[in-house]
């Protein structure tokens, strides 16, 4: 079973790669880890960091040295972090130390969630029914975005060689996503803001054309409902199932609901890319969500193109994991990678007792890894808490 956490770069220059490993391996009774290697912007507060303890991360950039060739003719182009050029090649300091039987090595992807990248190319963001810019999200039907993520994919499995590369964000990203000061006076309904987050960019519906399906009907639909919602005095909810009632909420649209299935076909065919563009040896999974489809994500599909998939357990109780990770199994088949991912965080996580109830399930036959989030922004003790849950 391969056991990591997802990690940071600085938190293995703050504290030093041997500090890291003896933490995950000896302490944690991990053989991974999952490393960042291309992030989004945020503060965050490091506990364990003797250099600070409030950081900000370069908004967009990537965590690893690029090899030119395979970006020249892109019209995105990455930039590396001012951390990597001044602190050095973390993942290649793990690549090599794995060669010298140190931990496995997995790259923690973020692939269209982009702020920095979606301000200097607005023209390749997702648009909303009103054609308003989600300025953190890359379009996954552009074709500029999709480059970009083939050639980041290509670029750190051949470069590198990790044991895997786990991919974040390869779709379309709610509406409210803690964006700088966000603000809603509204109130929006689970309802709102999936509405709010289809994407009617000329690429969407460019590419649903070419697949038969008409979106002009669809955004026309949704830009109504938004324009209610909005006139509204108080909320209210319009689909009151939703999400639990799925795609089946716009049967009787039937032309919203044609363009919402249509909407995996991106996601699902940049999937595909990303693992004939990867390097044989690397694994290409899916960082994935329960309710994954909000994104455009088809597990049973995307199970047929790629590796595998880490399912997140966050926010769930102990006895809603199992059915999680059973779910995952049929959807995926019995040869791919199923993963899970526990968040480390207080107060989801009290206590080493309700780590090791929400862990046991992901003990079971068929499963065949675990991440923890996050090293560095966790106090030390919770790593005793990981060894606890996975030696009981």
């Amino acid at each position: 079973m391969q056991l990591s956490m997802w990690t940071y770069p600085w938190d293995i220059q703050d504290l030093g790669l041997e500090t890291v490993e003896r933490d995950l391996t000896q302490r944690a009774g991990l053989n991974m880890i999952s490393l960042a290697t291309s992030y989004h912007a945020g503060r965050f507060l490091q506990p364990r960091s003797p250099r600070r303890k409030a950081y900000f991360p370069e908004d967009g950039t990537i965590y690893f040295q690029p090899t030119a060739a395979r970006w020249a003719d892109l019209a995105i182009q990455p930039k590396v972090a001012d951390v990597i050029g001044e602190g050095g090649d973390v993942l290649g300091q793990l690549v090599r130390r794995r060669e010298a039987g140190g931990p496995g090595v997995s790259c923690w992807t973020v692939c269209l969630h982009n702020t920095r990248l979606g301000m200097l190319h607005p023209e390749a963001v997702t648009r909303n029914a009103f054609g308003d810019a989600n300025y953190y999200n890359l379009c996954p039907s552009h074709p500029h975005a999709r480059a970009y993520v083939r050639a980041l994919v290509a670029d750190i499995s051949h470069g590198y060689r990790p044991d895997r590369i786990e991919l974040e964000s390869p779709s379309f990203m709610g509406f409210a996503h803690e964006y700088h000061h966000e603000k809603d006076g509204v109130g929006l309904t689970p309802e709102d803001d999936f509405l709010l987050s289809l994407c009617f960019c000329p690429s969407c519906l460019d590419r649903a054309a070419k697949a038969g399906v008409d979106g002009e009907p669809a955004r026309k639909l949704v830009r109504q409902w938004i324009a209610e919602t909005c006139e509204r005095a108080v909320p209210e909810r319009r689909f009151p199932d939703f999400p639990a009632s799925g795609l089946d909420t716009f049967l009787p649209w039937p032309e919203l609901h044609a363009y919402l299935v249509w909407r995996f076909e991106p996601v699902t065919s940049l999937v595909a890319e990303l693992r004939e563009v990867a390097h044989p040896s690397t694994r290409i999974v899916i960082i994935d969500l329960k309710e994954g489809w909000l994104g455009g994500c088809d597990l049973a599909a995307l199970g047929k193109v790629c590796d595998g998939a880490i399912l997140c357990a966050y926010d769930m109780q102990a006895g809603d994991v199992a059915g999680l990770l059973e779910a995952g199994r049929a959807a995926l088949g019995p040869e791919k990678f199923l993963g899970t991912g526990y968040r480390l965080f207080y107060p989801e996580m009290a206590g080493a007792d309700v780590l090791a109830a929400k862990v046991k399930p992901a003990r079971a036959p068929g499963v065949d890894g675990i991440n923890f989030y996050n090293y560095g922004l966790v106090p030390a003790a919770r790593l005793d808490w990981v060894g606890a849950a996975l030696s009981a």
